[in-house]
């Protein structure tokens, strides 16, 4: 069969790409044509766009991108037609793929499956709507929205979450700490792990404030781990006045042989927790207090974190909006490193809200129930 996949960020490649193999296992003549990256690209099939031509985030890059948005657009919509796939498949990325979904369904009429949905527990719950009329089905990858999109009356598949796929994977072949200091030639002291997003944009927010932090912590190395498709020069221009480095394409030995993480919310959060390092999440946010009380008022969840989020309660310190700055970070950071029953605890409810996810294996199970579905 044809499938034709659209992502729109580094993490949706990521994901997108395991489902690609888990399809390949089902479907034996399964060809693809897609949106995303170079993982994908891996996997065989037609890269129609990059991704990295297609990440703006935020109201005003958008708004200063809108045409280059449009025109993508436009060039997915004709793609898809020409191409007649037997099923779309949308990989996170709202803002593009909900569009998208509505001109599949209603000027194609093709099959539309949603892997990886976007966050509508947190805001947007209007969205639904959109779920009704233009999703077919949705494969769900965090284990408390089934109940969410039931009380809406949407019947979504729990699949399991594909970061527990990509972390055990890595893990049957992780490479040793001596081997991993002297391949980045990396000095033998405790690891900082500095995941600040995929974005330019997120990297500029929130970068130099954990660099700063980090300065504050001289018997531990910072490392950054740079993001897939980001330029080197993005990161340099924050260097000058830092020991800090940079790895590229190797945040999960990053993560492995790290003591502790700044970590900006998102994936990365998950990723940092199923590796067991404790970690600070932070993640500037224009407009301090207003965000917060925005925050409190108007979401639909206490948390921003998924970490937090998937447990139920709070397991890591989230500061964000007037929180963020250098001084309550590194007073989170120093209770990570000094208070050992702090640590601990955090470390508990890393395992439990590990139990809560489930076994690995959510790209073979959505795999095989797409493409029952399409065969029957």
């Amino acid at each position: 069969m044809k499938y034709y996949l659209i992502a729109g960020e580094a993490s949706g490649d990521l994901h997108a790409s395991n489902l690609m193999r888990a399809l390949q296992a089902e479907d034996a003549e399964a060809e693809f044509r897609f949106l995303g990256g170079d993982l994908m690209q891996s996997v065989g099939g037609t890269l129609v766009k990059h991704y990295r031509e297609m990440a703006f985030m935020g109201f005003i890059p958008v708004l200063m991108n809108l045409r280059t948005i449009l025109r993508n657009m436009k060039l997915c919509q004709d793609d898809i037609r020409r191409y007649r796939p037997d099923v779309v498949i949308l990989v996170d990325y709202p803002g593009f793929n909900l569009k998208m979904a509505k001109f599949v369904k209603t000027e194609l009429h093709l099959p539309v499956h949603y892997y990886i949905s976007p966050k509508i527990w947190a805001w947007k719950q209007y969205r639904i709507k959109a779920f009704r009329k233009y999703v077919d089905h949705i494969y769900s990858i965090l284990p408390f929205e089934p109940a969410f999109f039931r009380k809406l009356n949407y019947e979504v598949d729990y699949v399991g979450n594909p970061s527990l796929d990509s972390v055990a994977a890595y893990q049957k072949q992780a490479v040793g700490r001596e081997c991993f200091l002297r391949e980045n030639q990396l000095e033998d002291k405790p690891i900082l792990a500095l995941v600040a997003g995929s974005r330019k944009q997120e990297i500029r927010d929130n970068l130099p404030t954990m660099l700063r932090v980090a300065a504050r912590f001289p018997q531990m190395q910072a490392i950054i781990a740079g993001a897939p498709g980001i330029n080197p020069d993005e990161y340099r221009q924050y260097l000058a006045e830092s020991q800090a480095k940079v790895l590229f394409g190797q945040t999960y030995p990053l993560l492995q042989h790290s003591e502790v993480a700044l970590v900006t919310s998102g994936t990365a959060t998950l990723e940092t927790a199923l590796f067991r390092v404790p970690q600070v999440v932070c993640y500037y946010v224009k407009g301090g207090r207003l965000v917060n009380f925005v925050f409190r008022h108007f979401f639909h969840t206490p948390y921003i974190s998924l970490v937090n989020l998937i447990a139920g309660r709070e397991v890591v310190q989230e500061l964000f909006g007037a929180r963020f700055s250098e001084k309550q970070i590194a007073e989170e950071l120093e209770c990570i490193l000094f208070n050992n029953a702090y640590r601990t605890q955090m470390l508990a409810g890393y395992e439990s809200m590990a139990l809560q996810l489930g076994m690995p294996g959510a790209s073979h199970r959505a795999a095989s129930l797409i493409v029952h579905r399409l065969r029957s």
